[in-house]
């Protein structure tokens, strides 16, 4: 009989939100459950994301059909078919018993506009706002976010609050808003390393982990698991902490939820198309350790996609302390008016406006890697461009650091970036007449709700297409980056782990990016990751500790038990 240092019902490994969410829910069940966290902060990749879920309603017929056209054979059309059936009821679940109050957004297009079923908003779900000060000295433990994402080094802002702090000084709902927000800031900032008004994915996580520290479930932190204990059954892991050896019993099971493998230079060597993405936006902790356990206990890596990623463009620069940042451009400067994206051909590739994932992978169908953003100087101000802030004053710096390119000229631009001096001038040209006539004839751009909706809605005709001419000229460089990997172990419905021959594995279960991607790889809108990762971890906690009411083969979203 094997001797244990510490038994639960339950342990999880990975505190990001598909991690936490199994945990609180075996919680909430009456389970004893153990987090497992190898980095020395919770949250993982979720603290720094934008904490959308992409959780189509149950009566969101559509949603189905949407899915059918994005991924058809991609992947399994069972485990879409479970999520699209048990996303609402964990939503239901987490707002009756854990104090999350999700709100839709109304207006945020599905990224595919061009396939049937594609909704204009609705299914994107946002948390609520949480104050960090509840947790206490716990706050510390919670991972931040992307330093150039924060306000002031420290202030967390919504893309909503952030178009209103435009008009500060301009209007009176974004002067009050600002005066708000960085008087709570500057008091934070007396007692805390940043600001405890939390939002986006740093109020997804942080709210989990109070619930967790409410239920008295331990969340340890620095704990690397080592292997598996197995015997035909998982029952448990070996775990060292602390520079000690623990043998932990896990009687319904064991979770994975590692967060893939972006941060894993050898696994994106192995996995990933050419050329390698050099960095990612993703938690360092997030190498595939996890999925090493998994295929150790007997289970498999499924099917491959077309690039076994979930991308960012990014721009990359290095700090003042020498550490590198990842910027990832997602829907602030991109799809604004007066922005093009070239490669050494100085001509346009693809629709600028289109989602993050869509615009990287054509980055690689079309080998425009890497790509370089131009715009003029108007464009700079008004907008942005990357790490430059709108009404950026001075951009000396920026040029000397080399992440900003100028030009008084676009072809002395096109010189300093090493791209065709002709083609870049001619594409500035026709994108300037496209901005006129409100037609792009080449890509489409703002043809779609999605485009829109990320323009700037008060430039007419078109509020993705601006001219080009304001002399000085800019560019950023920007390159592919994973978000998180979309090849993961293969599961079941319940999300549990299988072997090679599609039967799973009693007592192992992955979640998140340790699962392969329901959605085939695709990315059918925001919070196409969180929201199936959450919902798994709740089908994989109920299986785990009901496993009669958590079985979901041919479940529907009224049988799940709120």
């Amino acid at each position: 009989m094997q001797s244990f240092d510490a038994e639960y019902d339950l342990v999880i490994l990975g505190s990001g939100a598909s991690g936490m969410t199994a945990a609180l829910v075996a919680a909430i069940e009456g389970a004893r459950v153990l987090v497992l966290e190898s980095s020395a902060r919770i949250g993982g990749t979720s603290a720094r994301s934008s904490g959308t879920l992409w959780i189509p309603q149950a009566d969101d017929t559509a949603a189905a059909t949407y899915l059918d056209a994005l991924v058809g054979e991609k992947a399994e059309r069972g485990l879409r078919e479970a999520f699209l059936a048990a996303g609402p009821a964990m939503i239901a679940f987490l707002e009756r018993h854990a104090g999350f109050r999700f709100r839709p957004y109304a207006e945020h297009p599905d990224y595919r506009q061009d396939l049937p079923g594609a909704a204009s908003g609705m299914r994107p779900l946002e948390p609520p706002e949480f104050d960090g000060r509840l947790l206490g000295d716990e706050f510390e433990q919670v991972g931040s976010p992307l330093l150039e994402l924060m306000l002031f080094g420290g202030m967390m802002v919504t893309r909503g609050e952030a178009a209103k702090l435009l008009r500060a000084g301009r209007s009176f709902d974004g002067t009050l808003l600002g005066a708000r927000l960085v008087l709570r800031y500057l008091a934070d900032r007396l007692r805390y390393p940043r600001g405890t008004r939390l939002v986006l994915g740093n109020a997804l996580v942080a709210r989990l982990y109070k619930n967790l520290l409410d239920r008295l479930v331990p969340v340890w932190c620095e704990a690397t698991t080592d292997r598996l204990i197995a015997d035909g059954e998982v029952r448990g892991a070996v775990v060292r902490r602390g520079g000690k050896e623990f043998r932990v019993r896990a009687r319904r099971g064991v979770v994975l939820a590692g967060g893939g493998f972006p941060a894993s230079a050898a696994l994106r060597e192995k996995h990933f198309p050419r050329p390698i993405a050099r960095h990612t936006a993703a938690c360092e902790g997030c190498v595939g350790d996890t999925l090493r356990l998994g295929q150790e206990a007997g289970g498999v890596l499924a099917r491959s996609s077309e690039d076994n990623a979930l991308w960012f463009p990014s721009s990359v620069t290095t700090r003042a302390d020498g550490t590198t940042a990842v910027y990832p451009h997602i829907v602030l400067d991109r799809a604004k008016p007066g922005l093009v994206a070239v490669g050494l051909s100085g001509q346009r590739f693809t629709d600028e406006a289109a989602s993050y994932h869509e615009f990287t992978r054509a980055m690689y169908r079309t080998s425009n890697i890497p790509a370089w953003l131009i715009c003029d100087r108007r464009f700079l101000w008004k907008y942005g461009l990357g790490m430059i802030r709108p009404m950026t004053l001075r951009l000396g710096r920026y040029v000397a650091s080399g992440y900003l390119r100028a030009g008084s000229s676009l072809e002395g631009l096109a010189g300093t970036l090493g791209v065709d001096p002709k083609g870049l001038l001619d594409t500035a040209r026709r994108h300037s007449e496209f901005a006129r006539t409100g037609t792009d004839a080449d890509f489409g751009k703002g043809g779609n709700a999605y485009d829109r909706a990320n323009g700037d809605p008060a430039h007419k005709p078109n509020p993705c297409l601006g001219p080009i001419g304001r002399a000085p000229f800019y560019a950023v460089r920007v390159e592919p980056t994973p978000l998180g990997t979309s090849l993961g172990l293969r599961t079941d419905v319940n999300a549990q782990v299988c072997d090679a021959r599609g039967n799973p594995l009693p007592g192992l279960y992955a979640v998140g990016n340790d699962m392969q991607s329901v959605m085939g790889g695709e990315y059918p809108g925001a919070g196409a990751q969180l929201g199936p990762g959450m919902t798994f971890g709740y089908l994989a906690a109920l299986h785990a500790v009901r496993p009669r009411a958590g079985r979901v083969s041919s479940a529907t979203a009224h049988e799940f038990a709120i």
